[in-house]
């Protein structure tokens, strides 16, 4: 009995002080003010990022034109992108699945290499859009500028000499996208250096520089620089190497149905931006020179008429004549990328070969 009266006046006394606690006023303690803060620094406004910024280029609108485009092209006559008529015969070659297939060159500007063998390469392939490009570096076009999201910008070590860089970087294209070119439109063989006994061998009837010389010919190198009354210019002193790009020559505003952006055609307009008083004359005379000098390389021996390799043990005058030739026809600007450093590889090849 005493001890459940001991319980009961705890409870009573419990109760009271939690209904104490919960119907009186609670009167909060007054603490001191802080000190006043730093004003903060206005911030810089993001990027637009909004879905018209996207729609811009993602949309049928804007990529039908440039389907049509990439159709009449040299690399899709190759690949045909779209009709599945692919013609590419590369497949699986080590230093060929990097140009001449989709997965070779993804897996090259990507990693730096290609996996001989690697099943990836197999079959004829086309190259598609996310050949190359893949995904954007910065979405801030304003400040960084519109990468096209292509695979590479970096500049590209050459294949015949890695401790020569070209960088296509200037005014024309301050992000570099002519980089992506450079990267297949250079040569894969160099030029001739001779034997013990002053000779060269050819050894293919495919031999010579590659199909794809365009960029050395740009930056003036990569030519067998033979003696001779004409001057050699500096490298990367010719106009287009300093002042274009392959994409703002290659790839301007269309004046046709085949001509600008992803056709690579040149407009006329893309030529008389610099160009103001019409067709340059840099190249006259050039293409006779170069009748000359495929007539003196048949009589070698060396070069058919049709300008096809013979293979056969050369002197290796002989031999640096004939990559010269080789080096311009493959490059098929008709001198135009780099008219200087044309014309005297073709003149003092002339004069090597003649009494």
């Amino acid at each position: 009995m005493k001890n459940f009266k001991l319980i009961l006046n705890l409870t009573i006394v419990v109760t009271s002080f939690m209904f104490f606690q919960c119907t009186s006023e609670y009167t909060p303690i007054a603490g001191a003010d802080g000190k006043d803060g730093i004003d903060g620094v206005d911030g810089v406004d993001g990027a637009d990022t909004s879905a018209e910024a996207c729609i811009a280029c993602h949309s049928n609108s804007h990529r039908d034109p440039i389907y049509t485009a990439y159709n009449l092209s040299v690399h899709a006559t190759e690949t045909m992108m779209y009709t599945g008529q692919t013609v590419s015969e590369y497949t699986n070659r080590t230093g060929c699945v990097e140009c001449h297939t989709s997965s070779g060159f993804i897996d090259y500007t990507e990693y730096g290499f290609t996996a001989e063998g690697n099943p990836a390469y197999q079959g004829k392939q086309t190259i598609t859009c996310t050949t190359c490009h893949s995904s954007h570096r910065s979405f801030d076009f304003e400040n960084d500028g519109n990468d096209f999201a292509l695979r590479t910008l970096d500049p590209v070590a050459l294949v015949i000499d890695p401790t020569i860089t070209i960088d296509m970087t200037n005014d024309s294209d301050p992000i570099g996208a002519s980089n992506l070119c450079v990267s297949c439109h250079q040569p894969r063989t160099a030029y001739p250096t001779p034997d013990a006994d002053g000779n060269f061998a050819v050894t293919s009837s495919h031999w010579g520089p590659h199909h794809g010389p365009q960029s050395t010919l740009l930056k003036g190198l990569g030519g067998a620089l033979l003696a001779g009354t004409t001057d050699y210019p500096g490298v990367g002193t010719a106009g287009h190497a300093q002042g274009a790009s392959c994409v703002s020559c290659h790839m301007g505003e269309p004046t046709a149905a085949d001509n600008g952006g992803h056709t690579w055609n040149p407009t006329d307009n893309a030529c008389l931006t610099c160009h103001t008083s019409g067709v340059p004359t840099e190249v006259a005379g050039l293409q006779e020179d170069m009748d000359t000098l495929l007539g003196l390389l048949e009589t070698e021996g060396v070069l058919t008429a049709e300008g096809e390799p013979v293979p056969g043990t050369y002197n290796v005058k002989v031999a640096q004549a004939a990559f010269n030739y080789l080096f311009l026809q493959e490059d098929k600007s008709k001198g135009i990328h780099n008219p200087k450093y044309a014309k005297a590889l073709i003149k003092n090849s002339i004069e090597n070969l003649q009494p």
